[in-house]
């Protein structure tokens, strides 16, 4: 259980026509070839043309082809291929990790990488955590938006607990239902002060619940990262986790798992 706390900073259906065509006409047309052949026959006359000759005349001379251009149509391009989805990891599949864990720890890092990417934080890292603080949630217990099946409480932290201090209430019992004295939340266990401090909207909700898996996993990340620490540095990476729970043992614990995954 971490026992880290804020820092004091800032129709119609168509009818098929029949056209009467003359017998002329289709007589005519029936003796005319297909695509290439355009001279008139002989013996065909076309209305209001002037009387035949008495004397034989030549045939008139027939009329020139024109060759029509063949328009191609080109195909469309190809589309272009899409970017592959980053493979579940074998801590996934082998079920070290829950996949909707994995989602929301995944999902935290991705947002971090482009909103913070100086910070350099993994989603490895966030699942450390979310290891050594609740085994991930006892296992998964979440609905598909990250939402624990049964809310998660730490230890009432009056004093009776050896190793853990005494913190008075903070919040009013808002979140840890407690007004007397304060209790981690969540499956991450954040205590109400540092929760209010920095709580974020991990799933899109429009709400920051500590008892959620996607607002928990980003709210760590960002507490991780606070203060401008860049987290690819090892020391750096001690410091950020000394902040969360100030013991060397817990560091070596959550950045074990961490590399594990």
């Amino acid at each position: 259980m971490g026992k880290h706390s804020a820092p004091k900073r800032k129709s119609r259906s168509p009818f098929a026509l029949v056209a009467l065509v003359p017998i002329g006409l289709v007589a005519a047309a029936a003796t005319a070839e297909a695509g290439h052949q355009l001279t008139e026959s002989p013996t065909s006359q076309v209305a209001d043309s002037p009387p035949a000759a008495t004397e034989a005349s030549p045939a008139p001379a027939a009329a020139p082809v024109t060759a029509q251009p063949v328009v191609s149509t080109p195909e469309p391009p190809a589309p272009a291929p899409s970017q592959a989805p980053e493979a579940v990891p074998a801590s996934v599949t082998t079920g070290a990790i829950p996949k909707i864990n994995w989602e929301a720890y995944h999902a935290a890092g991705s947002k971090l990488a482009q909103e913070l990417p100086g910070c350099g934080i993994s989603w490895q890292l966030i699942a450390g955590i979310g290891r050594v603080e609740s085994t991930h949630a006892n296992n998964g217990k979440a609905d598909a938006t990250g939402k624990l099946e049964i809310p998660i409480l730490g230890p009432i932290l009056d004093g009776s607990l050896a190793g853990n201090n005494v913190i008075h209430d903070t919040d009013g019992g808002a979140l840890d239902g407690d007004p007397v004295f304060d209790r981690a939340v969540g499956p991450m266990q954040f205590l109400p002060e540092t929760w209010k401090h920095y709580a974020e909207d991990g799933n899109g909700d429009g709400v920051a619940d500590p008892q959620n898996l996607f607002d928990a996993a980003l709210t760590t990340g960002r507490y991780l990262c606070d203060g401008n620490l860049d987290l690819r540095d090892p020391a750096q990476q001690v410091t950020a986790v000394l902040r969360y729970n100030n013991s060397m043992d817990y560091v070596s614990n959550v950045r074990g798992w961490a590399q594990g995954y």
